[in-house]
């Protein structure tokens, strides 16, 4: 799909028509026309205002609202700080939500998305890429059927990328700590675990305060009376739409969930790691004590005042005594290396 690339005087503005009996095709802005949009026609505008001039993205802005009719929710979509939340001003409703944008595997960031839903059109805003949206732009080629759904529906459906943008969040971090358990259960444990364990535990609690307080919003969108008007034998109808949405997020939110247990897992994987090599290291010194007091009890008894043809072979008899104890102690190693006492 055509795009509009941001510059310093312009937001980036894409515009998609689905039209599921005629040709899906991109517009201009100037093209807009709510009022001539069929029963299987959507519009779909997509604003991110992060890299251009803020008067120009509030401008922008401004004339999307004209042309779409949301004059009474002007303040709301002026305003939109990242916060989730669910507002209805009847022929449309604006949620805001924040997806999950990560620097590298473990560095979550959220990205505020707010889409406000309408009358046969859905207007998207972001400050800054969203990969989410840019997965959905690139995946439709050709022709759809896209423009036979309700806006809530799609509305529904961008709502369900954002919650799997948790999920893929999650499979990072999950992949993280099948790295680190990798590293502890190898044949030395470094106590440069600890950082790393830190670094997931903060990043499990930071993916849980992102998502949680989504929840007022998807629990109040899979109530029947946000949307009156439809059935739930209508499939056009947007609650059970809305109410698969919610299971996702629960499900989204467990594996959040888990996501910190899975650490609590790692750390007393690492615990009990460094408790072996601790009894491992133990049982060596206890091994070398011991062998070191069968040499002391030798040269002690050697060294009692009593007289015996040894003690007049000279350095032989010397040289014979400690190549003794050495193959006593060779003896030792030999045996405690059968018994895995080393």
């Amino acid at each position: 799909m055509d795009e509009q690339a941001p510059t310093d005087r312009q937001p980036w503005l894409r515009i998609s028509l689905f039209d599921a009996d005629g040709q899906d095709r991109d517009l201009d802005e100037g093209d807009i026309d709510v009022g001539a949009l069929g029963e299987h026609q959507l519009l779909w505008v997509d604003l991110q205002d992060e890299d251009a001039d803020e008067g120009a993205a509030e401008a922008c802005l401004e004339r999307l609202i004209e042309a779409l009719g949301l004059q009474d929710g002007r303040d709301a979509l002026h305003a939109l700080n990242g916060t989730p939340q669910l507002l209805n001003f009847g022929d449309w409703f604006l949620v805001a939500v924040n997806a999950v944008e990560g620097k590298d595997k473990l560095g979550f960031e959220g990205r505020g998305l707010a889409i406000a839903c309408g009358r046969r059109f859905v207007l998207s805003l972001h400050r800054g890429p969203l990969k989410i949206l840019d997965e959905l732009h690139q995946r439709e080629h050709g022709e759809t059927r896209l423009g036979s759904l309700r806006p809530e529906n799609f509305t529904a459906s961008l709502l369900d990328w954002q919650v799997d943008s948790y999920l893929h969040a999650v499979s990072d971090f999950e992949e993280a700590v099948d790295r680190l358990e990798v590293s502890v259960l190898s044949s030395r444990v470094y106590h440069e675990c600890l950082p790393e364990l830190a670094r997931l535990r903060r990043a499990a609690s930071r993916l849980r305060r992102m998502l949680a307080p989504h929840r007022h919003v998807y629990g109040a969108l899979a109530r029947p009376d946000f949307r009156p008007g439809g059935s739930d034998d209508d499939e056009q109808d947007p609650i059970p739409a809305f109410r698969t949405l919610e299971k996702r997020f629960e499900r989204a939110m467990d594996a959040v969930e888990n996501a910190r247990d899975l650490v609590v897992g790692s750390f007393e994987l690492f615990a009990s790691r460094n408790a072996q090599r601790t009894n491992s290291t133990m049982r060596v010194l206890t091994f070398v004590t011991v062998l070191s007091g069968v040499m002391a009890v030798i040269v002690g008894a050697l060294g009692m005042n009593f007289t015996t043809p040894l003690f007049e072979s000279g350095s032989a008899g010397f040289w014979a005594t400690v190549a003794g104890m050495a193959v006593i102690a060779a003896v030792g190693i030999v045996v405690a290396r059968w018994k895995n006492w080393l």
